[in-house]
């Protein structure tokens, strides 16, 4: 049998000899560290204040790596999480995901910045950030598979943004113009009487400011695309003009104006050309009075257009006892 020492003696040799080998490997992971006494691996050590690590987490993101500064400050929050620095940290894991591009990383990783750290001063950094995802979205000027799913009913969609930032801020400075392009978004997808529930909301909640004018525009635009061909009833017409109307009256001076005025007098052709054919409904019955007070009304307010004209010689036919050929 060998002695004991013989035995150590070769486990020793062994041991070193494959130690060796690896050596190159394991120096790649592993660092000797005097002040500990051990060997660390750097991807997993956390420095030793939470200003230290946020600062070596913001040196790969300046250098644009961010798969190493997400990281590190993922190691930030999970070792100081309560520390001043930990809002920080999140916000900028917010701003990883944005330049990776990915938005909807982005938008959860701002919010939980106001979700669990809402004494942060960070609040207007966060809704801003948001705001602007927003708008890449609604202008189709960034892409991201889940957010174009969502259009069709999954979880995340452009107004869910919006209101995030009307929520963190009702009071601030993107949530007139959050509210505003959520009527615009639904306006987008003919969803008329939605988009115009939005715009009142911006007009009642807003109405000091800028948006205002725009919403009580798009109001009466929202009520001109519900408006249906002139051989229906034209109630949501009728309200559509008065829209423009009020908003050329409220606002003369606005380059708005000069298009609320095309938008009147397209509508006025469609009011004239449905009592048209209301009084033409009426001749066609042999119910000549009442034919002659629909000619007669779009004569006299509808005077400017086509339809007058029209108008009078039926007028003139009836009082003659003219036939149609």
């Amino acid at each position: 049998m060998r002695p004991v020492s013989s035995i150590v003696l070769v486990l020793a040799v062994v041991f070193t000899a494959l130690f060796s080998a690896a050596a190159p490997a394991a120096r790649a992971f592993w660092i000797w560290t005097p002040e500990s006494g051990k060997w660390v691996n750097p991807k997993y050590d956390v420095k030793p204040s939470p200003k230290e690590q946020l600062s070596y987490a913001q040196g790969f993101f300046d250098e644009k790596k961010y798969p190493e500064a997400l990281r590190e400050y993922k190691k930030l929050l999970k070792h100081y999480g309560k520390s001043r620095e930990a809002a920080e940290g999140q916000f900028y894991i917010g701003r990883v995901w944005e330049e990776m591009k990915k938005y909807f990383q982005a938008v959860d990783a701002y919010q939980k910045v106001i979700d669990r750290y809402p004494f942060s001063d960070l609040g207007p950094k966060v809704v801003e950030r948001q705001y602007v995802i927003a708008n890449l979205f609604m202008e189709g000027k960034a892409k991201d598979s889940r957010f174009a799913t969502s259009l069709l009913g999954n979880e995340y969609n452009v107004v869910d943004v919006f209101r995030k930032v009307i929520k963190n801020d009702p009071y601030g400075a993107y949530a007139p113009s959050a509210q505003f392009k959520i009527g615009l978004f639904y306006l987008g997808r003919n969803e008329y009487s939605q988009a115009r529930d939005e715009f009142e909301k911006t007009l009642n909640d807003y109405p000091d400011t800028k948006w205002a004018e725009s919403a009580r525009y798009q109001i009466a635009v929202a009520d001109a695309k519900r408006s249906v061909p002139a051989q229906y009833d034209q109630k949501v017409t009728n309200v559509a003009v008065a829209g423009f109307e009020d908003f050329v009256k409220s606002n003369p001076e606005s380059e708005l104006s000069a298009d609320a005025k095309k938008e009147i007098d397209r509508l006025r052709l469609k009011e004239a050309e449905n009592a048209f054919v209301v009084a033409r409904f009426y001749q066609k019955s042999k119910e000549s009075k009442s034919a002659l007070i629909y000619y007669q009304g779009v004569v006299d307010k509808y005077g400017d257009t086509p339809w007058a004209a029209k108008a009078r010689t039926e007028i003139n036919m009836i009082k003659t006892g003219a036939v149609h050929k």
